[in-house]
């Protein structure tokens, strides 16, 4: 099958309704790696409900929320579900998660983009995460790169193409960043974070990492973009999650659990960029990171 323009857009996703509670929080900061030293207070709110101030959450916490599942690969998409890469992730807060409570996911396909034959399509799926009552938590953006299905819009007859999402801006070459962190990440990362999320095996099983190309299984995309937030949180933001009102970033290339990764921020205002490196292989993987704070 081919991509059906008027069909995709017209999908119909139904509600995901999910409940968490202040376990899910807890484990979701852990697989990232906080908590990995006893000592240091400043992770301690987000993984002891104990902490002063209670339990906190982090803001990419909602990019595991009310999640339709890899839909991609129903048969009626007519995508190259195999070829389909995560490209960029976006997201925009409206008011913080709870630490426990029941979240209602609203899925919609918004953009699709013919780049042309053999050189793919682009596909942007939206994502509200409200609660209950329909009051808006977080809108999540997933761009992404379908490598099989360019062209698509030469076929009956013609069918429409999207405008293109705006740009994502580069990170400054002018002057050095700043603000580094770096950030070790756990051997059994990505074991930990698939009990919340994406349980794809590429991401646990040696043998299916390497017949994906892989040497050994990677960390989810998602697990490396909360670990850019974190940094963004800690260094900028006084490690007050609430302060964080977007985050939006390009996927470069993957990341090993066990790697360390360094995030490097240019603040201007309210506004950062940023981008992460894996300092073992000194590997760009994380790229055209912006994000907003509050006050």
């Amino acid at each position: 099958m081919a991509i059906d323009y008027q069909r995709l857009k017209a999908r119909v996703f139904a509600p995901v309704r999910q409940s968490y509670t202040a376990r899910d929080t807890m484990l979701y900061a852990l697989s990232l790696g906080l908590g990995a030293d006893p000592l240091d207070e400043r992770a301690l709110p987000f993984v002891y409900e104990g902490a002063p101030g209670g339990l906190r959450v982090l803001p990419s916490f909602s990019a595991v929320l009310g999640y339709p599942g890899f839909w991609a690969k129903d048969p009626d998409s007519g995508l190259d579900w195999v070829r389909l890469l995560h490209g960029e992730q976006r997201l925009t807060v409206h008011r913080p998660l709870p630490a426990a409570g029941t979240v209602v996911g609203h899925s919609r396909v918004t953009h699709i983009i013919d780049k042309g034959e053999g050189k793919g399509a682009i596909l942007v799926t939206e994502r509200r995460v409200e609660d209950e009552s329909g009051a808006l938590y977080a809108t999540l953006q997933q761009v992404s790169f379908c490598r099989g299905d360019g062209g698509y819009s030469r076929l009956q007859g013609g069918q429409p193409s999207d405008e293109a999402l705006p740009a994502l801006p580069a990170t400054p070459e002018d002057r050095a960043p700043d603000f580094v962190d770096d950030q070790p990440t756990r051997p059994e990362a990505a074991l930990l974070y698939r009990l919340l999320a994406d349980d794809n095996p590429l991401h646990a099983d040696p043998a299916v990492a390497r017949a994906a190309g892989f040497e050994r299984p990677i960390l989810h995309g998602l697990a490396s973009y909360a670990l850019a937030g974190r940094a963004l949180i800690r260094q900028s933001a006084g490690d007050d999650p609430a302060r964080l009102r977007s985050l939006d970033l390009r996927f470069a290339s993957p990341v090993y659990p066990g790697e360390t990764l360094r995030t490097e921020i240019w603040r201007s205002g309210s506004v950062l960029q940023f981008r992460a490196r894996v300092l073992e292989r000194n590997q760009l993987v994380l790229s055209h990171g912006r994000a907003e704070l509050a006050g």
